[in-house]
């Protein structure tokens, strides 16, 4: 439930998802979550890393650790069926 509870606050997963291409400067990752204040950024940041999904480097910038590729792994088989539902609600007929 607690790993539940931290996916589930916002950005949280946007970030995992963003940071799994290499690590990422704070700037940066801003830009790739459109509309994330910085302070919520700050904070959903200091979530992941006490959660020891993420660590920041030496050069500043953050990046998933092993756990936090782990959790990448675990996130791609939902997202792969939300594409599916996504397609399935594009393709129904809302008459029917």
């Amino acid at each position: 439930m607690a790993a539940l509870d931290l996916f589930g606050r916002r950005w949280s997963l946007q970030i995992v998802w963003e940071l799994h291409d290499g690590p990422s400067g704070f700037r940066s990752l801003q830009q790739r979550c459109d509309g994330m204040s910085s302070s919520v950024l700050r904070q959903r940041l200091l979530e992941l890393a006490e959660a020891g999904l993420i660590r920041q480097a030496d050069d500043r910038r953050y990046a998933l650790t092993s756990l936090g590729e782990d959790a990448y792994q675990a996130l791609r088989p939902l997202v792969q069926w939300s594409q599916r539902w996504a397609d399935t609600l594009t393709d129904h007929d809302p008459g029917e």
